[in-house]
């Protein structure tokens, strides 16, 4: 069995939600892979751009209605596969979940009012020592063209746990993890109440999605009762929100990425577990409008190496699956590189976008009887991961 070296997050720059992983062989034979196993070459992040005369097709998110979610009595396992499943797009969505439509609302309109505070208010709301992973952000990242990314501005918090621990060494260890939140409570108090109440919701689903990916792994590979995904999820105190500002530009060319399929966001496989998402919003001059670009959205790359746009529902919540689940899962349920489309064109001009994110994710301490079994502490140390020789290896790598 060939293994997998993952390398700490705590030794890499930021953005926090990237990573490399380098193939190491030995001469163990594989396991059996999942059935219908589709696998394709690697590919690198500088591969996947294409023009924008080239028609792309665009495919509807496999759906799951709330109610069928949240009976554990339901087999839901053909759904699960045909999202997360080898041949998937490595994304599904959740529908009518009551609350939803509303609590995103509030959200997202909250994302320019934080982005408008004064320049002053907004540094006190940034964490350095966390590589920027808590509070705000804004021209931290870089674009692949490896200039510094101005289209946007974040907010990260957990919305679960505002102080994870107080363990100053896990702190300093590991800062984008460990860290406290940071809210505007004078500036914008209404911040902290709407992140959280939307960040809760998104992880709670989550959870019942979780356990129904259980339920389909569970079938063709043996898997202790903590060893599930559910499991997992439940236990971490590191689960981090991320809500998005995009700033709304005079000419939306996007000259500088060219036809990209990524101008907005570079391509990037999610190294969590799970990463719940919402769909955007769009305003010009603060009155909602829907996207001017047809062409603008969430664009995958699947296994035989096509690119196609992945569209969801606005009272949606779409999910898809991190790097971490596909190895643990043996490939059962498979990531996918994914990057986001600006608008262009008029109709693109001063035009501003807002979405929210959350990446549900392991603890950065695992217990020792999974320690024991999977010889490695996650996010603790270098350490191999075990995964069969099918499991696709990604090689998305951010120009830092």
């Amino acid at each position: 069995m060939p293994s997998l070296l993952y390398k700490s997050l705590t030794d890499y720059n930021y953005p926090l939600f990237s990573t490399q992983f380098l193939n190491v062989s030995d001469a163990s034979p594989p396991s059996s892979p999942p059935p219908n196993r589709n696998l394709s070459c690697r590919i690198t992040s500088q591969s996947m751009s294409c023009s924008s005369e080239t028609p792309l097709p665009t495919l509807r998110t496999v759906t799951i209605p709330y109610y069928e979610l949240k009976d554990k009595d339901a087999d839901l396992s053909l759904k699960i596969e045909e999202g997360f499943g080898p041949n998937g797009l490595g994304i599904l969505s959740i529908t009518d979940v009551p609350e939803f439509p509303s609590l995103r609302r509030n959200l997202l309109c909250l994302s320019s009012r934080l982005a408008a505070l004064p320049e002053d208010v907004k540094k006190e709301l940034e964490d350095p020592q966390s590589r920027y992973n808590f509070g705000w952000s804004h021209g931290k990242e870089q674009l692949e063209s490896g200039k510094p990314d101005l289209l946007k501005g974040s907010f990260y918090a957990n919305p679960l746990i505002d102080v994870p621990t107080n363990d100053t060494y896990f702190i300093q260890r590991y800062p984008s993890y460990c860290g406290a939140n940071i809210w505007p409570l004078a500036a914008l108090p209404e911040l902290e109440v709407a992140f959280k109440a939307l960040g809760k919701l998104i992880f709670d689903v989550g959870l019942m999605v979780a356990y129904h990916c259980d339920q389909y792994v569970s079938r063709g590979m043996k898997m202790q009762k903590d060893e599930g995904l559910e499991e997992i999820l439940l236990r971490s105190r590191c689960h981090k929100g991320r809500l998005l500002y995009y700033f709304p530009a005079q000419l939306s060319n996007h000259e500088e990425n060219g036809d990209s399929m990524s101008s907005w966001c570079g391509w990037h496989t999610d190294h969590g577990s799970l990463t719940g998402l919402t769909c955007a919003m769009f305003k010009r001059n603060d009155v909602e409008i829907s996207c001017p670009d047809s062409a603008a959205g969430l664009y995958i790359r699947t296994r035989s190496g096509e690119i196609v746009k992945a569209t969801f529902g606005e009272n949606e919540i779409a999910y898809q699956i991190g790097e971490t689940t596909e190895i643990l899962s043996q490939g059962y349920l498979c990531a996918t590189p994914h990057g986001v489309r600006a608008p262009k064109g008029k109709e693109a001009s001063v035009v501003d976008r807002s979405t929210f994110a959350l990446f549900m994710q392991p603890d950065w301490y695992v217990n020792r009887r999974w320690d024991e079994k999977l010889n490695f502490l996650f996010n603790c140390r270098d350490e191999k991961l075990k995964f069969s020789e099918d499991v696709y290896i990604h090689k998305e790598v951010c120009s830092l």
